[in-house]
């Protein structure tokens, strides 16, 4: 069996029928022994009661840890405190700090700008109380206009306090690799961890690759095309896929795996399984 880090991130169950759908997710994804479990937490702060209690509830169990994530849209800087404080109450001392999305038609995006200014005003509040992880871009935030000024701004999460990061999916290694390697020339030594995105449906991962800036190759994008409706032979090719770029990313030093799930386990299942580990 191959050692390594897995982890898993989960959106916030709001109907009865997502939080069946997701206690059946976490029951069996918890028994691969992952380093953790992640909550997103909705563009402007939409989820953020169902993000609350989507980690309360996974907190009931002793493993693994949970980490909400939280954005710089989740209010006021006296809101963030108290959110985090309820969270410590828990014993809950991981956060994933984001700037995070802005919904469509708001006019500004909070009280703090980018993620860098919420970790600091974390530290400030709460000193090492927390660990802080962060997002970043191998393929480049649609936002950033080099790869220079996306190290740049990366670098200033790493010096605010972050202590680990989880990437942007991505469907090729190289692109990861390329990026650690810049981050290194700029002194950024945190782990990096790969992004994982199953693929089991063409036009919801084509949709998100659009929202991301994540980049599909051609070929990938027309090999999936290639299958039309036939979801047996996506899902299939997806998983060989996905392993493929998983096992690249391990041989070659990668620090763990962080699943995107959709709150779904089958496809992720079958890759670790298909990776041994």
């Amino acid at each position: 069996m191959r050692k390594a880090k897995i982890s898993f991130e989960f959106f916030p169950a709001r109907t009865d029928e997502q939080k069946i759908i997701l206690q059946d997710t976490q029951e069996k994804l918890r028994k691969l022994e992952p380093d953790f479990f992640s909550v997103t937490f909705g563009a402007g702060g939409s989820t953020i009661d169902a993000t609350v209690e989507t980690v309360l509830e996974l907190k009931k169990h002793p493993n693994p840890i949970v980490i909400p994530h939280l954005s710089c849209m989740g209010g006021t800087p006296e809101s963030i405190k108290n959110l985090l404080q309820n969270y410590l109450d828990h014993k809950i001392n991981d956060i994933l700090a984001l700037r995070g999305d802005v919904p469509s038609g708001m006019g500004s995006i909070g009280y703090f700008r980018h993620a860098n200014e919420l970790i600091e005003y974390i530290k400030s509040e709460f000193n090492d109380q927390f660990r802080i992880t962060v997002g970043c871009y191998p393929e480049i935030h649609p936002e950033s206009e080099t790869m220079e000024s996306e190290l740049k701004f990366f670098k200033k999460k790493v010096d605010a306090g972050a202590t680990q990061a989880i990437t942007q999916f991505f469907f090729n290694a190289d692109s990861y690799f390329a990026f650690f390697d810049e981050c290194i020339k700029k002194n950024i030594d945190i782990p990096i961890i790969p992004g994982i995105m199953p693929i089991t449906n063409f036009s919801n991962i084509n949709r998100f690759c659009g929202f991301c800036g994540a980049e599909m190759p051609r070929w990938l994008r027309y090999k999936l095309q290639s299958y039309g409706d036939d979801r047996k032979s996506i899902q299939q090719f997806g998983n060989d896929f996905i392993t493929g770029l998983c096992e690249n990313l391990l041989n070659q030093g990668a620090p763990g795996l962080h699943f995107y799930t959709l709150n779904r386990s089958k496809a992720t299942l079958d890759i670790v399984e298909s990776l041994k580990l």
